[in-house]
């Protein structure tokens, strides 16, 4: 019986996965993430499902109407919110390179709100925390999101959250294997 911290659905052997998981697993290889990792080990189990994620999932990450620098702050908070370590890992390092301070960043890895962001990360911030921990996102807090992002920008902000929540919720289901990448686990 595997422990509590055993990867429940580790990678495939490439001589195991059937046409269609094949295809799947190629396609994501081929596109900007360049390898089958994170929550796609879980998923190819289900290709169909990882291929809609996946699309889903590469248009919120990569082109989103509020940008990367943005995107990346919503999964961090969702992340933590989640204690996703495998998305913490991998998110990290993005969003320190899209220009998130790494005190913002350690200040979310210890659940306390970071000073000195700016008004759209601030924006994004107080957003994601609302409708993760409150389900429900307040006026003033939509409001200001609104006025900052347009309503295409404030749907993608809940479709990262949601998207991330999802991906957050294979990967703890799973146990899924953190990478190594040098980032501190989330405490």
């Amino acid at each position: 019986m595997p422990g509590v911290d055993a990867d429940r659905l580790p990678p495939l052997p490439v001589d195991q996965l059937d046409a269609r998981q094949r295809a799947a697993a190629q396609a994501i290889i081929d596109g900007p993430r360049g390898a089958l990792y994170g929550p796609f080990v879980p998923l190819i189990r289900s290709p169909e499902l990882m291929e809609t994620a996946q699309r889903m999932g590469e248009y919120l990450r990569y082109r989103s109407a509020i940008g990367t620098r943005l995107s990346e702050l919503a999964i961090l908070v969702t992340a933590r919110q989640w204690d996703q370590q495998v998305e913490w890992a991998i998110h990290v390092p993005l969003a320190a390179q899209n220009g998130i301070a790494l005190a913002a960043i350690d200040a979310i890895a210890a659940r306390r709100t970071p000073e000195n962001l700016l008004d759209d990360e601030r924006a994004v911030h107080d957003f994601c925390i609302e409708l993760q921990q409150h389900k429900r996102v307040s006026d003033a807090t939509y409001a200001r999101a609104l006025a900052l992002f347009g309503e295409h920008g404030v749907v993608d902000l809940m479709g990262i959250n949601g998207y991330y929540t999802f991906l957050a919720m294979v990967m703890n289901g799973a146990q899924t294997a953190v990478p190594t990448l040098g980032v501190a686990p989330l405490p």
